[in-house]
């Protein structure tokens, strides 16, 4: 186990590196290291040219993990995601070519445009780690993280995704527009030509699996646990609420508020921690009622609204 002010230094590092290349979002990119720390994945949905590719792209590059993109278009096939058995015409013998997913970071660009059958050859994947190909099961590497993008603007010749694979995702995100001093700073950079690609790496695979490990170690009191149900509880008692979070869903926001109070430099969580992880992790895995709707401005509002109505233990 890594002192707490190595470990803090391996992960302000790999704050820095990313904040090379992304200006003024601090809270994005440390929230997709919280998602990394837990073995989560992660959405990301924004509007184009926000920098939402260039996150993931310097994430990965910041790792000395490796990096592999889907531009998921209808036409991609389960298999490009998955891999397939190959059969030798001349002994018959088989071999498995690795698909995309065979990698540390699988960036998953614009995953609404893929079709449904594509998207679902990530179900398993995203689950349990592995990928299941004519009765054989192949591991895929350590880490292991996707990170999804899709445009909630432009939905026409879109596939919506189902509320199963959203409940994978640890967390959904939204990087939003830069303040117009963050933007001049872009223009600067980019006038120097300065991308993601230019990143080395900071941290190692092995660094990442020690410290997600580690979260473990990160102490959450009866009380803040019995916090995080009521809020689970309180989704699913809401009039405003047609489907509320599962147990899975609080497993997530337990396991990620520990991992962000490490990101903190603290060992143990405090109630700040759930309530500004809670919308985060929360609001993807919620349907409003019509009331809701017309009550909430998104999901992300009916959850700020249940954090109102339940009570801080502390």
């Amino acid at each position: 186990m890594e002192r707490p002010a190595q470990r803090n230094e391996k992960i302000n590092a790999l704050v820095e590196n990313i904040e090379k290349v992304i200006v003024g979002k601090r809270d994005s990119i440390e929230l997709v290291i919280t998602a990394m720390l837990t073995g989560g994945h992660v959405l990301i949905e924004d509007v184009p040219g926000v920098g939402k590719t260039q996150l993931v792209s310097a994430l990965a590059r910041s790792c000395s993990g490796v990096f592999g993109r889907l531009q998921m278009t209808p036409d991609v096939m389960p298999t490009d995601i998955t891999g397939f058995t190959l059969i030798n015409p001349g002994d018959y013998t088989r071999s498995f070519q690795k698909g995309a997913a065979f990698c540390n970071f699988l960036l998953a660009d614009e995953i609404n445009r893929a079709s449904p059958k594509s998207q679902s050859a990530l179900l398993e994947i995203m689950e349990e780690g592995q990928v299941s190909i004519d009765g054989e099961t192949y591991a895929l590497p350590r880490p292991f993280m996707v990170l999804a993008t899709q445009n909630p603007v432009e939905t026409y010749g879109t596939y919506h995704l189902p509320e199963a694979q959203m409940d994978r995702f640890i967390m959904k995100i939204s990087m939003g527009y830069p303040s117009g001093k963050d933007e001049a700073e872009i223009l600067e950079r980019n006038e120097k030509r300065q991308s993601a690609r230019e990143l080395t790496p900071v941290i190692s695979c092995e660094d990442i699996i020690a410290l997600s490990e580690e979260t473990s170690t990160v102490r959450c009191t009866e009380e803040l646990k019995a916090y995080i149900v009521s809020l689970s509880e309180a989704t699913r008692n809401m009039d405003y609420i047609r489907l509320g979070v599962s147990p899975r869903g609080s497993i997530a926001l337990y396991r990620a508020s520990k991992a962000y109070a490490m990101i903190s430099g603290r060992d143990y969580v405090i109630p700040d921690d759930i309530k500004k992880l809670a919308p985060y992790v929360l609001s993807h895995r919620i349907i409003l009622t019509p009331k809701g709707k017309s009550a909430c401005s998104d999901q992300a509002g009916a959850i700020a609204k249940v954090l109102e109505s339940v009570k801080v233990p502390f």
